[in-house]
């Protein structure tokens, strides 16, 4: 885990997972084995420069709930793509365990985003996901503007899953105030919908 604008001097005895990430500050730089489109590369966070970068943190490969997710955030990568957003998925399996799981499972038999194998728990330790039980991350959800600043962070339980659908729609919406800086969206926002410009006048009219 890089640690970049941090004095090396300050760090050179500090764990790596002292350090956590915060929501609405920048988000160090990383690098990780990804297994993607049948080959086994190093993925960085830096490669996204400029772009908007959803990663998705899930228990393990060959369980029960994890494959159900993968398989709905898969099949709206196109969405996502064209919404200028990148997914990236990630767990504490090996690459060699991801491409195992992709080559057995009906549920990701068309599976192509990049599966990070965060197997030093470096990755989850700072994104603060990591069930030191377990040995493996939480549903961490966690959505990254192009200039690496954290927008949001969503962290459940193993039991339950996520909606792809919802995440595509807080991603639509943290795109749309930072594309218009003077508004901010309601509840529910959905692309048209009325937006509210904040500003003195509205206090208690809402």
């Amino acid at each position: 885990m890089k640690t970049n604008n941090i004095n090396a001097e300050d760090t050179c005895c500090m764990p790596y997972y002292d350090m956590r990430v915060a929501l609405s500050h920048e988000v160090q730089d990383f690098e990780a084995e990804a297994y993607v489109d049948g080959k086994i590369k190093t993925i960085k966070l830096s490669d996204y420069e400029r772009e908007w970068v959803v990663l998705f943190f899930y228990p393990g490969d060959f369980t029960f709930v994890c494959p159900t997710e993968l398989d709905e955030l898969s099949k709206m990568k196109e969405e996502f793509k064209s919404l200028g957003v990148n997914l990236l998925v990630v767990s504490t399996d090996s690459v060699h365990v991801h491409k195992a799981w992709i080559d057995v499972s009906p549920a990701l038999k068309n599976f192509s985003l990049p599966m990070l194998s965060d197997h030093n728990h470096e990755i989850s330790r700072y994104f603060d996901v990591y069930n030191e039980l377990s040995g493996t991350a939480y549903r961490g959800t966690f959505i990254i503007d192009p200039s690496r600043v954290l927008k949001s962070i969503e962290i459940n339980d193993d039991q339950v899953g996520r909606n792809a659908k919802e995440l595509y729609r807080k991603a639509q919406a943290f795109k749309f105030v930072s594309e218009n800086k003077s508004k901010v969206c309601p509840a529910s926002w959905q692309p048209g919908d009325y937006v509210i410009e904040p500003d003195l006048s509205l206090v208690g009219k809402i």
